[in-house]
């Protein structure tokens, strides 16, 4: 995908993290005010990637609502998972995302179709597309 700009803006945000992953991150409307902490499967704490997947699965619920209003199908009973993995690369530490969407009222075709339409008007994957690896699921429920 190409470079895309911004020529209308329709909203803008700022968060301020200190500490790092052992730190807290407030918004600037103060929605978000949350201590951060380093991923740990036995002590859970919110991190970076527990934030990145909140903010992608929603992003991308509200993509499937937009192309599936589009196409004149019913999606409000769609729900959307992000799974966000932190791991090795070949040059540090990167991310993968699998996306997982699952829409009642839909065959299978229909529901990867819209999963895939949701995917290229979705900012969150226009963002991530060609960066990290994200998997799209579509599948009815």
């Amino acid at each position: 995908m190409p470079h895309e700009s911004v020529t209308k803006k329709f909203y803008s945000i700022s968060a301020t993290s200190t500490g790092g992953r052992d730190g807290h991150t407030k918004s600037a409307d103060g929605t978000v005010d949350v201590k951060l902490g380093k991923p740990s499967t036995s002590n859970p704490v919110a991190n970076p990637e527990t934030l990145f997947a909140a903010g992608y699965a929603a992003c991308y619920n509200g993509a499937l609502a937009h192309v599936a209003q589009q196409d004149g199908v019913d999606v409000s009973g769609a729900e959307t998972t992000a799974d966000v993995t932190l791991g090795e690369t070949a040059t540090g530490v990167g991310l993968a995302v699998e996306i997982v969407t699952t829409i009642p009222g839909v065959d299978a075709e229909t529901a990867q179709a819209l999963a895939d339409k949701a995917h290229e008007f979705c900012p969150y994957s226009k963002a991530t597309r060609g960066n990290i690896d994200v998997t799209v699921v579509g599948k009815p429920a």
